[in-house]
């Protein structure tokens, strides 16, 4: 797996994973328990991971990188 996310793009996502993870399992999060809830959370651990790797699968396939370099 090649790294198609930059520091700011992963920077950014993990700051969004916390937050889907609070709202979506954490005892403040107004969704806990709920289904609505469940994919919240499981949004916020996609983009955990994805922050984690540098990799973004859905970048991959449309061709999209924020590394700053350029790819042929």
């Amino acid at each position: 797996m090649e790294r198609n996310e930059g520091p700011a793009d992963r920077i950014i996502r993990a700051i969004l994973a916390v937050i889907f993870l609070v709202v979506g399992l954490g005892p403040l999060g107004a969704l806990q328990g709920a289904v609505l809830g469940i994919i919240v959370a499981v949004v916020g651990l996609i983009l955990a991971f994805t922050a984690a790797t540098g990799f973004c699968l859905l970048y991959k396939l449309l061709g999209i990188s924020t590394t700053g370099t350029c790819q042929q």
